[in-house]
């Protein structure tokens, strides 16, 4: 059985989902007591994102969730004696009010379901990029981490490094002066992992594999081989979000934080074609944004790019001349922010770069030092505060990474987001695209 959403259920959310979540409240922890800790998913980046959060002094993990058992090796040894799971539903049910927090580390596709059911039993969260797999999902998240009075924390943790907190700085602080217009870009292309357009033969279930959990709420498919699990589902809609939603949360990080960007008014993509399995190949993502008060305008477009596609030099002028020196080359990923008064590369990631060079050689930077984005996320917890990266943040950021990937499947298509009514508009039908269903027994829980 799948679920469509209607127009109220986007504003309101559902009435199931009110009744479990009107009783549930996060527990208070307090410096002196350790933050007991589940995580969902063990391996790659979930074992990136454990092991950092439990590398904080205050943190106790209570329970370990993947669909493979053979992947909790290096949990194992690190943190012995912690519990296995392969269902996040039966282990958040049996740890009960025994777990403080959860991480999200899966593939895109399950973000939502198993986020919202944490947090609708009041679990403060951490979750990986991009925060959901489509936009109505975001705004979930969002409100219910709001409802709630959770500790969220996206996992794009560059956000904390200084090279990002840098660039941030300097825009803020007027260096370039007005910002007219943004470009964005990384090499990697939508289908650069499984390097194919269309579904295999299907074959046996390895038997430390629990298939449809890895399935959860996504439509069901034979399992294959060396194509979803563990890494290259990144390439299909159904289970992804292609080049755009694996780094788009990254680099248009510092973009929205330095330009206080809210939502997009207008989006359109264009790109070299892709089918109803994968997402496209190179591409190009025009949104146009209200102006904010480090914009020069009462709009500022910014551009991504992906798939090897990047913006030309020939863009970065000021008062009519070129900046980027011959010598200098724009780093295979990263943003320009084009001012009125200087230009400022961000790569991903290192140090901003500015020019022209001239201007500003000898000048002293602001004193700007990273954190540990991880350990933010703990200390938020434990003070009972908000981080700079809550889903109050991310879920909007995540929604526009998420409008551009809708665009790309009507490509060419200049559309209109009315983000206030959540409303879509400029294809026919092209509403249906910020919501997908889901498969009975791994919904979301929608917000108020």
């Amino acid at each position: 059985m799948n679920t469509r959403y209607s127009r109220r259920s986007w504003l309101v959310g559902s009435s199931a989902g009110l009744a479990l979540c009107a009783s549930a409240k996060a527990r208070s922890v307090s410096a002196a007591e350790k933050l007991r800790v589940a995580a969902v998913g063990v391996k790659g980046m979930g074992w990136s994102d454990l092991s950092s959060v439990g590398s904080h002094a205050a943190v106790q993990f209570v329970g370990f969730c993947d669909i493979d058992t053979q992947r909790f090796d290096q949990v194992d040894e690190k943190f012995p004696g912690v519990p296995h799971f392969a269902d996040y539903r039966e282990m958040i049910a049996k740890l009960g009010a025994g777990v403080d927090a959860v991480i999200v580390s899966t593939p895109d596709h399950m973000h939502a379901p198993i986020a919202t059911l944490a947090m609708s039993q009041g679990k403060h969260v951490y979750c990986q990029k991009p925060l959901t797999h489509t936009v109505w999902e975001a705004r979930q998240m969002q409100m219910l981490a709001r409802q709630h009075q959770l500790t969220t924390q996206m996992g794009n943790q560059i956000h904390s490094a200084k090279p990002y907190r840098m660039g941030v700085r300097l825009v803020r602080d007027g260096w370039i002066g007005k910002v007219k217009e943004v470009h964005s870009w990384v090499g990697v292309q939508g289908r650069q992992h499984c390097n194919r357009t269309d579904r295999p033969d299907s074959a046996p279930v390895p038997p430390n594999v629990a298939w449809d959990l890895w399935l959860g709420c996504a439509p069901e498919r034979p399992f294959a081989p060396d194509v979803y699990h563990p890494f290259k589902w990144r390439d299909w809609q159904a289970f992804g979000s292609g080049a755009l939603g694996d780094f788009g949360c990254h680099i248009f990080d510092p973009v929205f934080g330095a330009l206080g960007l809210t939502a997009p008014s207008s989006i359109v993509a264009d790109h070299a074609g892709t089918n109803d399995e994968v997402w496209p190949g190179p591409e190009t993502v025009r949104y146009l944004f209200p102006g904010t008060k480090q914009t020069a305008g009462d709009t500022i477009q910014v551009t991504w790019y992906d798939g090897g596609l990047k913006p030309s030099a020939d863009l970065l002028v000021v008062d009519g001349k070129k900046v980027l020196p011959e010598e200098k080359k724009l780093p295979g990923a990263g943003s320009v922010f084009i001012g009125e008064e200087g230009v400022m590369v961000l790569p991903h990631y290192a140090d901003p770069q500015l020019y022209p060079i001239e201007k500003y050689e000898g000048k002293a930077l602001p004193d700007v030092q990273g954190t540990n984005h991880w350990h933010d996320w703990v200390d938020a917890v434990l003070a009972g505060k908000q981080t700079t990266d809550g889903f109050d943040y991310a879920g909007p950021l995540t929604e526009a990474v998420q409008l551009g990937n809708v665009a790309a499947l009507v490509p060419g298509t200049p559309l209109q987001w009315d983000s206030a009514a959540m409303q879509l508009n400029g294809a026919k039908d092209v509403e249906r695209l910020l919501t997908k269903q889901y498969r009975k027994g791994f919904e979301v829980i929608a917000a108020k």
